[in-house]
This record gives C-alpha cells, structure tokens and sequence, in this order.
C-alpha cells in the first residue's frame, strides 16, 4: 500500500482512522455502576459531590459540557444569620474548620474595575463554604491616596472579624500593596500576615473552577448581608466567555475560595458571669 505524504512529510490518512470508539460511563443508563467492585455506588455520589456536575459528567459520564453553557445560579445558595462564634468556632450548626480573607484590589475609581475583600469560612468536613462578609471599595476621583484609604479599610475589616491573615491579589496594581498595607499596619499597631498571590489563569475560569461544583453541590452558603451587595446580581450576569459587566467580587470570592484557609480552632467557652453571695454576717 502506498501513503501519500504531504509537503511536511506527515501522514495523510486520518488518525486512527476505521477505529470504534469506545465509552463506558461510570454509571451505565439504569444507574448501576460500571465496576462496583472498585467504584460502588456510594463512593460515586461521594465523588460528584466533591468536583460537582460539570467535571463528574465530563470526566466520569464521558458527556462533556462546553464551559460557556455553564451559569452560576445564585437559587443555589443557602442563605444564614448566625455569626460566627470565635469560641465554639462554630456557625449556627456547623463547625468551622478554617476562614480565609482575600483582597482583589483596584484604584476602586468611577468606571474602573472594583476593589472587593472577602471573608469566607469553611466546613471541609462537609465540604461547605461559607460567604459571610464582603466590602466593596471606592474612592472619589480627587483622592490622591486611594490605595492608602482601602488600606484602612481592609485593617477595620479585618479587626471586625478578628483576622490575622489576608492573601492579596499582586497582579498589576496590587504588586505595591504588601509594603503599603504592612506600613499603615505597623502604624495603627496591627500585627497582620500578607499572603502574596498572584493569577496566571483567565479571571472567568479562575472564577468558574471555584465556585460552579460549590454551587451544583449545594455546599454554598452566604450571610443575609451579602444580599445588600452587588454580588448575587454578579452571579446572574456571569459569562464564562467574558463580558463587559462588573465580576469583581466573584473574583475575590474565587480567590478566597481557592486560597489555603487559616485553620480555625474553638477557643474555649464563652465566660458568664458570676455573682457573689454577699447575704451573709461576720
């Protein structure tokens, strides 16, 4: 048989060309699984609930789902009041395990992207998370020392909940922010932990990796609070393709998720108090 070669001397016939494809989903249509010896049915839907839909269906049911017909439905989010309490390190019922802080920075300035800092607690037990409290950040035109300001605000924000460590985001603007937060830190007599982070992957995969199987799981939660920021309106609006509507606080938010939590520990019991019996006679 002769095979005719193009000008770069490569084979012209097809890849693997007559050959059958063969697939064999991990669940085959009645929901059995394929080989329930090494993977039962149990371990399965363990397994779904911990890379959600997407991945599981991709990569375990062979069915690909294209990244831009993903959304991220704020329905999905289990809303709660309770505040977390430092002693039991517990939220409502649940059991803290660690807390992360995340600082997307920006000038925060009219028509530029937004500065966002975010708190998140986590359950990794049972694989929860935990949006309790966010800020947006902005500064008028005319401040001159617009960096600075957020500073302050991000060292109030983390005094109001107790933090001693926040990642930030060292992309562009935020390169200088470690020495300039460290400073007014050192001035106002706060000792804090930077953590320096910087992305080298697209902002909308960043953001769809972290928060899509939180959301197709249902292991997201977030604060009442968070519904009088722009944050849910931010989930409607997403687009894994890109767009030009604000996602800055989803940014934040896949950062703090992704990021290495601070172990969060009991610290013991809340102190009552106590009264004397002074109804006695010497």
């Amino acid at each position: 048989m002769s095979i005719r070669l193009n000008e770069n001397f490569q084979n012209s016939i097809p890849f693997l060309q007559g050959y059958k494809q063969l697939k064999i989903p991990i669940i085959d249509a009645a929901g059995n699984p394929a080989w329930p010896e090494m993977f039962p049915i149990e371990k399965i839907h363990e397994l779904a609930d911990i890379v959600g839909q997407r991945h599981f269906s991709a990569q375990m049911m062979l069915e690909y789902v294209a990244q831009e017909r993903v959304q991220l439905d704020p329905g999905a989010v289990h809303f709660y009041s309770d505040d977390f309490d430092l002693f039991s390190s517990r939220i409502g019922e649940n059991n803290i395990t660690g807390m992360a802080c995340y600082w997307d920075p920006s000038t925060g300035r009219q028509n530029h992207d937004g500065s966002v800092c975010v708190l998140v607690y986590r359950d990794d037990k049972n694989r929860n998370v935990f949006v309790h409290d966010i800020i947006y950040m902005g500064v008028e035109d005319e401040d001159m020392h617009p960096l600075t300001n957020q500073c302050i605000s991000v060292l109030d924000f983390m005094q109001k909940h107790n933090l001693f460590r926040i990642g930030i985001e060292t992309n562009g603007i935020g390169n200088a922010l470690p020495e300039i937060m460290r400073d007014i830190a050192r001035k106002h007599q706060r000792n804090i932990n930077i953590i320096q982070i910087s992305n080298h992957i697209k902002k909308e995969t960043r953001i769809l990796n972290a928060l899509e199987p939180l959301l197709s799981t249902g292991h997201l939660y977030m604060h009442e609070r968070i519904k009088q920021t722009m944050l849910l309106a931010e989930m409607l609006a997403f687009t894994p393709m890109g767009s030009k509507e604000h996602d800055d606080g989803l940014d934040a938010l896949a950062g703090a998720v992704s990021m290495t939590p601070v172990p969060a520990r009991p610290q013991g019991r809340t102190l009552n108090q106590i009264r004397a019996n002074t109804d006695f006679q010497i």
